[in-house]
């Protein structure tokens, strides 16, 4: 490839610190682009059945994009994939911190880890290769204090990416940290942990290359102004960060409150972006190249922190029914130096104070008491008592004492913010995700349904092939190093500011008779669909970085690749359509109780969402469809 990468995979062995080359082609750059995708594909490759997550035979991936370096807009992406300790299926966890980013400068795309050290190590990455430090004086601390301590290690500039206590511990939803922003999802931090892996430091002099680098600037320039005159990531983004949705999430009846027991919240307003921005904001913050600034700094108890983002104030405000921003604030800086996942810390605790409301367990734990919630966090991250039952998560806990409906997970991830039963699209984006109750990994059909544009939620209509669509989409762009919330702007602004008006109808209208039209684009191949796509500014991105075309068609492929390969690696390990459901919440109880729309009518969805992408009625992609996409059965990888 002439630009976009910087041409290595390495593969480091823990258990016997050798480092090889991966072999990667530049065939295997166009099919995959990186990032999640690439992962995917390494993944497909090398783990077997019967992986245990938390043994050394897991493979842990971290991945760049072409774009992450670029100066792209918000192309500082990076990912992580393994197979998860809180699911026990494939999981990947997208983050903006510095780290991808220097990865990129040591002239390194991507690292494959395997085995596991026989003592604490932390790994520096640079242009010489990799080194192995011992990390020993480093176990127990704090994600701030080992950055610190990485970053001390070594003369240059650099990026970091840790673990905490909770890592350390195998709590099944620990995070890996690069600077503020978390790696969250799916515990693979504790892949770190079990593999003795503290944390790693990149650190180089190598610019990524720009094949047609005056016409990419010229296209970042222009990319930029979009964005920062888009309604969403020009005004609402910056100003008020995620939370600024708040509001009409709650007008929606879709803010998770009370462990998802209801859909709207009194105390939303002193816990909205709004507030946060009119009470509490000092300044505002962002990744690398990001011109959006959505990340919020705050002033609590007289110092500045890190602000939390839209879904750790609604799964730790909200959700157990707690209007104190303040302590949000101070949880959410907690739950990162621990080294943990907020939502799913969130959503299992929201469950703990249920099964304590409901006498099933003897616990000091009530709805709107969160006073204790920093040493439960503690305990948890440690392994204390209570802790150490909710360290399992959600998934563990309901089916422990006799209330599954209540553990609001699928696949073993709890869900996002968004509570279902008032967004179908997003209900069935949840239900299929590959990873489990994800909003991104599910398409985002939230921001169809409300947040964005006004199709109806409680609606079947054209959601199955819209859902799968943009499933794939949002995969291409993490498979590039792109941050999806610039595909916020891919919604034309005079349809966001007009979407109650007359043209926001007609757009609603016309997506929910779309379903026909994406069926036949799905079964054109893709090579036809080479056709300009300026919404999409990722696409033109790649090309002149790359030097290679790309297409909306090929773009697209990427993503049902992708997720393609996840869904098989999940069938791998035990996945089934069973799997592909919501919480027995979602599906039997009303929401509204004198309103039977307000259950999720998921059965109705997912024959029609399988057939859509060519999948069987077990929810396997067919071998048409995997020929079409140049995934190989298991048997010819070897």
């Amino acid at each position: 490839m002439k630009g976009g990468y910087a041409g290595h995979i390495l593969r480091i062995d823990l258990t016997s610190r050798e480092v090889t080359e991966y072999p990667w082609t530049d065939a295997q750059r166009r099919a995959t682009l990186g990032g999640k995708v690439m992962a995917a594909q390494i993944l497909y490759d090398l783990l077997e059945p019967g992986t245990d997550p938390l043994g050394p035979e897991n493979v842990l991936v971290i991945s760049t994009g072409p774009l992450t370096g670029t100066g792209a807009p918000s192309s500082a992406r990076f990912n992580l994939s393994a197979l998860s300790p809180l699911t026990g299926i494939v999981a990947s966890s997208n983050c903006g911190g510095p780290f991808g980013t220097y990865l990129k400068k040591a002239g390194v795309d991507a690292l494959v880890i395997t085995g596991s050290s026989a003592d604490p190590v932390w790994l520096e990455v640079s242009e010489s290769g990799v080194a192995f430090h011992s990390a020993e004086e480093l176990r127990g601390t704090h994600t701030s204090a080992a950055a610190d301590a990485l970053s001390a290690a070594i003369s240059e500039k650099c990026g970091t990416l840790v673990i905490g206590p909770a890592g350390e511990n195998l709590v099944r939803y620990a995070a890996v940290l690069s600077g503020e922003r978390a790696a969250g999802r799916a515990g693979l931090g504790a892949v770190m942990g079990a593999k003795n892996l503290k944390g790693l430091a990149a650190h180089g002099s190598l610019k990524t290359e720009i094949a047609d680098r005056d016409a990419f600037r010229e296209h970042v320039r222009k990319w930029s102004a979009t964005l920062k005159a888009h309604p969403l990531t020009g005004e609402m983004l910056p100003t008020y960060g995620t939370a600024g949705m708040l509001p009409d999430m709650n007008k929606l009846g879709i803010i998770a409150t009370s462990n998802y027991r209801r859909g709207q919240f009194d105390g939303f307003d002193a816990i909205s972006g709004q507030t946060m921005a009119s009470t509490r904001l000092v300044s505002t913050s962002g990744c690398l190249s990001c011109p959006i600034r959505c990340a919020r700094v705050v002033e609590v108890d007289g110092h500045k922190v890190k602000g939390p983002e839209l879904e750790t104030l609604v799964l730790l405000g909200s959700n157990l029914e707690n209007a104190d921003l303040d302590s949000i604030c101070r949880l959410n800086v907690t739950l990162d130096e621990l080294g943990m996942d907020t939502m799913s810390a969130g959503v299992t605790v929201s469950l703990a104070m249920e099964l304590a409301e409901r006498g099933l367990v003897d616990w000091p734990l009530r709805f709107g008491d969160v006073s204790g919630l920093a040493q439960l966090f503690d305990d948890i991250a440690h392994r204390r008592g209570i802790g150490d039952e909710l360290a399992d998560g959600s998934r563990v806990l309901g089916i422990r004492y006799g209330a599954p409906e209540a553990s609001m997970q699928v696949k073993g991830l709890e869900l996002a913010a968004y509570e279902p039963r008032g967004a179908w699209g997003h209900a069935l984006g949840y239900a299929t995700s590959n990873r489990g109750g994800c909003h991104l990994n599910g398409g985002y059909m939230v921001a169809f349904e409300g947040l964005g544009l006004k199709m109806k939620g409680r609606s079947t209509r054209s959601k199955p092939a819209l859902t799968a669509m943009f499933q794939d989409l949002m995969e291409a762009v993490s498979a590039a190093g792109g941050c999806l919330f610039t595909t916020y702007a891919v919604i034309p602004a005079p349809l966001v500011r007009g979407a109650a008006g007359p043209l926001g109808k007609v757009t609603a209208a016309v997506l929910g008779i779309s379903s026909g039209v994406l069926h036949v684009l799905r079964a054109v191949p893709r090579s036809a669909l080479g056709i300009p796509m300026p919404l999409i500014p990722h696409i033109r991105a790649i090309e002149l970085a790359t030097g290679e075309k790309l297409g909306f068609g090929r773009f697209w492929e990427v993503g049902e690749r992708g997720f393609s390969l996840e869904r098989e690696l999940n069938v791998r390990f035990g996945g089934s359509s069973a799997d592909d459901t919501l919480p027995g919440r979602c599906l039997n109880e009303r929401l509204q109780p004198d309103d039977p729309t307000s259950v999720v009518p998921l059965a109705r969805l997912l024959p029609t969402y399988y057939r859509h992408r060519d999948w069987s009625d077990a929810g396997v992609p067919n071998k048409r469809l995997l020929s079409r996409l140049g995934i190989r059965p298991r048997s010819e990888t070897s």
